[in-house]
């Protein structure tokens, strides 16, 4: 299923300022330009939301390491 920026920043909870954003920054999930049109697929905002599971907050910090 393809999703216009509006429904896939519904779909992933964001604003779609910030699917926006990402994009410019090179963040966030992948996307499909069709022209001058921006789609995402349901599988990989699936993908993406998968990627940024974490177990502690200590995870996203490079050098640094979870509690056990």
């Amino acid at each position: 299923m393809m999703m216009i920026t509006k429904q896939a920043a519904a779909y992933l909870g964001v604003a779609r300022s910030t699917l926006e954003r990402w994009r410019l920054e090179g963040n966030g999930p992948i996307y499909l330009t069709l022209g001058r049109a921006v789609r995402y697929r349901q599988e990989d905002l699936d993908q993406y939301l998968a990627s940024q599971r974490r177990r502690c907050t200590s995870e996203y910090r490079p050098k640094k390491q979870c509690v056990k």
